[in-house]
């Protein structure tokens, strides 16, 4: 294929209609390759940061710490330490000498002067080349100070972003089931794998509370330790990003029995159908009792309140958007479904979708709703999205921080839809956040100016 540049790439890249689907994925980044792809570390910061009332320390070198504050810009509707990003500032002389007496003073400074629920200590890559003993530390400093300080195994060289998340899901479990579940309702559940990058959790927990349902812990975006703790208290797990919290949710169902609902709060049709999926799993688990039926009933009405309300409003971002061209590469794969599907809703076409770290059940997911010769494609680099983007003549292309020049430099829309973005896309209000998004950046009339595809 003339857009891959480097040839043990290709089997990572499939053409829909070209060929039998066969992709190759969650395998580590080919060496210069310049993958988009975050460190171990990194994904722990990711998953764990929102935390907002835990102390978050990186033990290593200051440019861990200054690579990942603020990773998230995760709203609290209270306590803000989880925005201060503190280290250990290892220094040669930490890596000859070790560094645990210095992590152990931080510690111990730092819980004398903020006083957080919990601290989370992170190690990085050369605290695992080292062999600094975290747990050790973490092990004393709580028994000390009566804060529970818990070690992230999340050494950056172990893996990939994935197993990043792996490691936050370890680490939080070590909370769960420490707390009490006294008062829980049976009709309550945990928010795991949404940030609250821009309010996006205060907006589904107001859905829940009209169904008639609990919220007993978001996990993680405006967390805190304390719900956590008591999270295996809540009837039912709903997991928005996969890739990152599922972990932690099929280690829930092992030890306490609690099921989970893999949904998307993106666009009309799986915003819905996740409010109805919930619905339903309450009306089966207590058939019985009347409250789930009016928790359906009540379903019914938000979803045709909020769809009635939504679908005048978008009709016109769809005529003036019918038949332009989207591209999508965002972290989680589940994500681009409903990106899939919000772009069908404006009418618009997409023509390459990719993810950092899907498997290959989700790109064969991605295959069945998509286009003929729609591009799919796993852990990308800048050259190969340049050139499928060049390619496909791309209106505007969805994705992070790190996509965002490749999209500018080609004269091409952009539209953040990862950690950086001040403006809620979840929900049914996010559907139309996205459509005035998409039309300004698409219609702007600066492209009149610009060259486009000449990079």
């Amino acid at each position: 294929m003339e857009a891959v540049a480097l040839k043990e790439r290709e089997n990572q890249i499939h053409v829909k209609g070209e060929a039998p689907f066969n992709i190759v994925c969650n395998k580590d980044s080919l060496a210069g390759a310049v993958s988009q792809r975050a460190c171990v570390f990194c994904g722990s910061r990711v998953v764990l940061y929102p935390i907002a009332d835990a102390l978050h320390l990186v033990h290593g070198p200051i440019g861990c710490a200054v690579y990942t504050w603020d990773i998230r810009g995760a709203l609290s509707s209270g306590p803000e330490l989880h925005r201060l990003s503190f280290s250990t500032d290892l220094q040669e002389i930490d890596v000859i000498f070790g560094g645990e007496k210095k992590l152990r003073r931080a510690l111990m400074e730092l819980i004398a002067r903020h006083q957080p629920k919990a601290a989370f200590v992170y190690s990085t890559c050369i605290v695992g080349i080292i062999g600094d003993d975290l747990e050790a530390v973490c092990k004393s400093v709580t028994a000390e100070t009566g804060v529970t300080v818990i070690p992230v195994q999340s050494e950056g060289f172990k893996g990939n972003k994935r197993a990043g998340y792996q490691a936050a899901c370890d680490a939080m479990f070590r909370l769960i089931g420490t707390g009490e579940t006294e008062g829980i309702s049976k009709y309550s559940l945990n928010i795991l794998g949404d940030f609250n990058l821009a309010g996006e959790i205060w907006m589904i927990r107001e859905y829940y509370e009209k169904m008639g349902i609990e919220v007993v812990a978001n996990i993680t975006g405006d967390g805190r330790v304390g719900d956590i703790r008591r999270a295996h208290g809540a009837a039912l797990n709903v997991v928005q990003c996969s890739g990152s919290t599922m972990q932690l949710a099929n280690m829930m169902e092992d030890k306490y029995g609690a099921p989970s609902l893999r949904v998307s709060y993106f666009g009309i049709e799986d915003m819905s159908e996740a409010l109805y999926d919930i619905a339903r799993f309450f009306q089966e688990k207590y058939p019985d009792d009347p409250e789930s039926d009016r928790i359906m009933e009540r379903t019914k009405a938000l979803v045709q309140e909020k769809v009635g309300e939504l679908v005048p409003k978008l009709e016109k971002y769809r005529k003036a958007l019918a038949g332009k061209k989207a591209a999508i590469y965002v972290g989680g794969s589940f994500k681009a479904f409903s990106l899939v599907k919000a772009f069908r809703l404006v009418d618009m076409d997409v023509v390459m979708v990719g993810s950092q770290t899907g498997t290959e059940e989700d790109y064969r997911e991605l295959e069945a709703i998509t286009d003929p010769g729609t591009v799919i494609v796993d852990d990308a680099n800048p050259l190969e999205l340049n050139s499928f983007l060049k390619e496909k003549g791309v209106d505007i292309f969805v994705g992070g921080v790190k996509e965002r020049p490749i999209a500018y430099k080609l004269g091409i829309g952009f539209c953040d839809h990862n950690h950086e973005r001040k403006e809620a896309l979840a929900g049914f209000e996010g559907m139309l956040n996205f459509a005035k998004e998409v039309y300004s950046s698409v219609m702007s009339p600066v492209w009149r100016f610009v060259p486009r595809n000449q990079a």
